[in-house]
């Protein structure tokens, strides 16, 4: 018996030693991502080398950017907000500084953004005056009890939390005064898109942000998918975050952002499934395009357009 009890016990030091566990796996590694677009629609095939490094110079600064957060274990939340407020800046997008005007001639801007720790979010509609828009709406999500505010109401709240407030002309470059001058009919907005970030944290969380001018002559204060989260936003970190960007309206009609999460959480579907399955069924040729990230740090950039400027980062790597 004693034989028996010694050999037994001889068999399980090693369980003993490594924890008492025959079913325990590795604890997974640590991993951020990073997904970036800079619009969705038909950048002319003819464009200059110039105006195309332009772009591609954005969407690397921002990279690095929303990098530099996540690599020294910053949250996913900073990582976006710091990545569109470059954008914003940046006069080659269409978002803050260089957006494309409404039919008075005025810039009008929209932004949302979104944790999926707890689906706590904030956006903005149609502001004039409010130097970076996504800011204003992390404010909304962190120091109100709203979700949306917009116009007067959300710049006098810009105020209260001492947001930078600009004149309207801080956002219209030469170029777009031009084009809204001359009233063309058909506008090459190949250097010109609507913005957004997804990213993945060091600790497993998930942020989505997009931030836009919206459509060029629209009618002022048309709001479009950008702030209505569900529609050109959403994250959760049960299933993804997304951003979009395309024909506003269609994005609000179906619910695009939140539709490819409810596929997954709902269905089980994979991030990619939920992704075609949404276009497929919901949006027509030359609607718009999304980028996402699921929690496991896969990533999809998806559009049914000519093209999508998008870029990405990984904490393996990659750098595209």
């Amino acid at each position: 018996m004693k034989k028996v009890f010694f050999a037994a016990l001889i068999t399980l030091l090693p369980l003993i030693y490594f924890g008492f566990s025959l079913n325990e796996t590795p604890a997974p590694q640590k991993k951020y991502v990073l997904v970036v677009h800079g619009g969705a629609g038909a950048i002319a095939r003819d464009i200059s080398k110039e105006e195309k490094k332009l772009i591609l110079d954005g969407i690397t600064e921002a990279l690095n950017a929303g990098k530099a957060v996540l690599e020294k274990g910053g949250s996913a939340l900073d990582a976006v907000e710091t990545v569109i407020r470059l954008l914003e800046d940046n006069p080659n997008f269409n978002s803050g500084r260089g957006a494309v005007l409404s039919d008075e001639g005025l810039a009008e801007l929209d932004a949302s953004i979104m944790s999926g720790i707890d689906l706590s979010c904030g956006a903005v509609g149609n502001v004039k005056r409010v130097k970076n828009p996504i800011s204003l709406a992390r404010g909304v999500m962190e120091k109100s009890k709203h979700v949306l505010l917009v116009s007067d109401g959300a710049e006098k709240f810009a105020k209260e939390i001492g947001a930078e407030l600009v004149d309207n002309d801080y956002f219209i470059t030469e170029k777009m005064r031009q084009i809204y001058l001359n009233r063309k009919k058909e506008i090459d907005e190949s250097k010109k898109g609507t913005v957004g970030a997804v990213a993945l944290d060091l600790n497993g969380n998930l942020a989505a942000g997009t931030s836009t001018g919206g459509m060029m002559f629209k009618k002022t204060g048309r709001v479009g998918d950008t702030p209505i989260i569900g529609a050109g936003n959403y994250a959760n970190n049960k299933t993804a975050g997304i951003s979009c960007t395309g024909w506003g309206e269609k994005f609000i009609k179906n619910l695009i952002a939140y539709n490819v999460s409810a596929l997954m959480e709902y269905k089980g579907y994979s991030l990619q499934k939920a992704v075609d399955e949404t276009f497929t069924n919901s949006l027509s040729k030359n609607d718009g395009g999304l980028i996402a990230i699921d929690k496991d740090g896969n990533y999809s950039f998806y559009y049914n357009t000519q093209s999508m400027t998008r870029g990405l980062v990984t904490s393996e790597g990659k750098f595209e």
